[in-house]
């Protein structure tokens, strides 16, 4: 075909022309030319020169036309040996860039974040069998030999291990003639799951709901199902059969999870169900595994993804469900670049394929709970623990009338809790979601209070580390002897606690216990979850965590949890306040008497009449749920309205609140829309940045694209350090 045929979108014309969208923060996709004999189409996967670098980009949807004279456009320098992102996927990415006012090539940057995987991985070299037999027979040699006699290939080191030998003996077989040298293909980066390795183990109403869903698979198409069930009453066992369904029908799955890099035991359940673990995705992977997972899932090798919410924008080649586990974790929203919560986007992506989603939480979200309610989503509930092992006995200890010692934060209640809890050879959790040792540290002489110099918060002690550390930016200072502003020695003091405090507070009270603290700035991914194993065995009395160790662990000898602070998240200007400390407080102590033992749970609180508390206790969730819908409904909040948030940064205050006052007087008028602010965000520097937030409000069915797009449009324009960040459906407010 010459240039001046047909174009690859069925048009006549002279020189191709196709729209590229690169990975970066333009509006649009780019116009490039396609030399002859070159072969692309929608979502091919191409290298095209961008000012003086290559980059890669995929072809877009579009004609490419340019008011630029096509025979001056650069050309595509090369097309990939990839397979193309789908039309499901690319349908995707642009939801995503308008629902969420990103410009479209930063979206698609999320979706092509392993550029080595672009090209197919080596072959590798292998041995097979030629049917000469060496004169001399060894008995390693005669395992060797009967093993690559099937007429399979096999590679060096895979053939030694299954013969139970050195590699030298194949190196001598190799000399000998009985081996010839060919190539195969890249082993997976897992094994393929097999979706009847071994019988599920259901009971009760898991038996009913596995039912359901799977018919929910087998029946095709798409819908949202929500499995509502309390901590231990096996959520994870039904979602297994639907993903054992769809494996069945030759499709793809992913598995969103909050923490994976933590969740070992979530790993080795799949494996014990379906003979192989899944594939991971996530930061913590080595570049090279998360090539191989990339690569494998857009070829199809790959079966089942197991990651956190970036693997949603992985290019699966046949995508068949998506379960969405802990769906009201706010790690789900993402707050850097492209804002974005993939528990939402995930319910778009399903929709879009035309496939299953599932939610799954023993706490749904309101949004979710409201979408179950009203019949949008299906619901299944589990209202019984596994193998009828008990709920904890929830008790709350008022703090008012049961203080603890001068200098301490545990309760007289909670110590004598603890103490018989470790007599009996059973494990406590102590949960405080704060970390490091103390929030802030003064001058007893002056007041002087350490703050960051480059954020508004206070510097945190890490006493085990020696440091005060920001937890907004990183900076990082030597704990000081003296005070900075008077010169005064020993005279620092530790305000409030973090969980090294307590960890000192339950050193001092129980020496001969076997104490664990669990936070994530203490240790990386590999050796927390070597912690969390070893807590599962049995090798710690006490576990002294943040909010890590809400993440569905299972604890067999957890018999005793205990709340510090209750009170800690309800003390914020956040409106999902009591919805977020009713879901973390349950989830914590539904970590205890999992495995059968009678446990018990105390939560500490100065507010024991709060809603909150009463409803934790009571074990009456409908309560607090039709509570929290109501007080929403009411305020028009979400999910019965809408929210926006526009942030205004600069290195200026000046610049970042005129910004902010420009862009509120641009802001159009509309029937159900009201702009709030601007107003100094309560965490008003960030790196070094003033911040200034709008606030967008309006009611369910309210434009607030057009209005957000209006706004901005005829607002001033960012320069010098300015920079607008636009974030629909905000989790945080600081």
């Amino acid at each position: 075909m010459t240039s001046d045929s047909i174009d690859l979108f069925g048009v006549p014309s002279g020189p191709r022309t196709v729209p590229v969208m690169i990975p970066m923060p333009a509006p649009r996709a780019y116009s490039y030319a396609v030399p002859d004999g070159v072969a692309v189409e929608p979502g091919s996967i191409v290298q095209v020169p961008l000012g003086p670098r290559m980059v890669a980009g995929v072809v877009w949807d579009g004609d490419g036309e340019d008011k630029v004279d096509p025979r001056k456009l650069r050309p595509i320098e090369k097309v990939f040996d990839c397979p193309p992102l789908s039309r499901e996927m690319r349908a995707f990415l642009d939801w995503v860039s308008t629902y969420t006012l990103t410009p479209p090539g930063l979206v698609a940057r999320m979706a092509l974040r392993a550029p080595a995987a672009f090209d197919p991985e080596p072959m590798v070299e292998g041995l097979r069998f030629t049917g000469v037999r060496p004169e001399r027979l060894t008995p390693a040699r005669e395992r060797v030999l009967a093993l690559a006699s099937d007429g399979f290939a096999w590679t060096r080191s895979g053939l030694a291990h299954a013969a139970g030998t050195s590699s030298g003996v194949i190196d001598g077989l190799t000399r000998q003639g009985s081996f010839e040298t060919v190539f195969l293909p890249p082993p997976p980066v897992v094994a393929a799951p097999d979706p009847d390795h071994a019988a599920p183990r259901l009971e009760g109403p898991q038996t009913e709901a596995a039912a359901d869903l799977v018919e929910a698979v087998r029946s095709g198409g798409f819908g949202v199902t929500l499995i509502d069930g309390i901590t231990g009453s096996g959520k994870t066992e039904v979602y297994f059969e639907a993903i054992a369904e769809t494996l069945r029908a030759g499709r793809q799955v992913l598995i969103l999870l909050p923490e994976i890099a933590l969740t070992a035991s979530f790993l080795e359940r799949f494996q014990d169900r379906f003979g192989a673990r899944p594939a991971e995705w996530h930061s913590d992977l080595a570049p090279r595994i998360r090539e191989k997972v990339w690569r494998q899932a857009a070829t199809g090798d790959v079966r089942v993804v197991a990651g956190a919410r970036s693997a949603l924008f992985l290019p699966f080649e046949n995508l068949g469900l998506i379960i969405v586990d802990e769906e009201h974790d706010p790690a789900y929203k993402q707050e850097d670049r492209v804002f974005y919560n993939a528990r939402d986007m995930a319910v778009v992506r399903a929709r879009i394929g035309d496939f299953p989603a599932v939610l799954v939480s023993a706490t749904p979200s309101v949004e979710s709970r409201v979408n179950g309610d009203s019949g949008r989503y299906r619901m299944l509930h589990l209202p019984t623990r596994f193998g009828d092992a008990a709920l904890p006995d929830l008790h709350l200890v008022d703090m008012r009338r049961h203080p603890p010692q001068r200098g301490g934060f545990l309760s007289p209640v909670l110590l004598r809790a603890i103490g018989k809890t470790v007599e009996k050879r059973e494990q406590a959790l102590l949960f405080l979601n704060r970390r490091g040792y103390a929030p802030l540290t003064l001058c007893r002489v002056c007041g002087h209070r350490f703050q960051c110099p480059n954020c508004s918060s206070w510097l945190v002690e890490h006493r085990f580390r020696g440091q005060i550390q920001c937890h907004h930016c990183g900076h990082a200072e030597r704990t000081p002897d003296a005070c900075p502003e008077c010169g005064t020695l020993d005279h620092l003091a530790a305000c409030g606690p973090g969980v090294e405090r307590i960890a000192e507070e339950v050193e001092r009270h129980f020496p001969e216990a076997r104490t664990i603290v669990l936070s994530s700035d203490l240790m990386g991914v590999k050796r927390l979850r070597l912690e969390l194993e070893a807590i599962a065995k049995g090798e710690a009395d006490i576990v002294i965590g943040t909010q890590l160790v809400a993440k569905g662990h299972n604890f067999p000898l957890m018999s005793l949890v205990g709340i510090v602070d209750a009170d800690l998240g309800l003390s914020n200007g956040d409106p999902r306040a009591a919805e977020r400390t009713f879901q973390l407080l349950s989830q914590v102590t539904g970590r205890a008497g999992r495995s059968g033992l009678k446990s018990h749970g105390l939560i500490q609180t100065y507010q024991p009449q709060h809603p909150v508390m009463q409803a934790i206790v009571s074990g009456e969730a409908r309560d607090f749920y039709e509570r929290e819908i109501g007080e929403r409904e009411r305020a028009v909040l979400p999910p019965f309205g809408r929210l926006a948030s526009v942030i205004v940064s600069a290195e200026s205050r000046a610049d970042a609140e005129g910004h902010a006052r420009g862009l509120r007087q641009a802001a159009p008028r509309a029937d159900g829309i009201a702009i709030l602010g601007p107003a100094e965000a309560p965490l008003a520097l960030v790196r070094g940045r003033h911040r200034f937030r709008l606030l967008v409000h309006g009611r369910r069915g309210s434009d607030m694209q057009g209005y957000l797009k209006a706004m901005l449009a005829n607002g001033p324009k960012e320069r010098g350090s300015i920079h607008v960040q636009v974030d629909i459906d905000p989790q945080s407010f600081l």
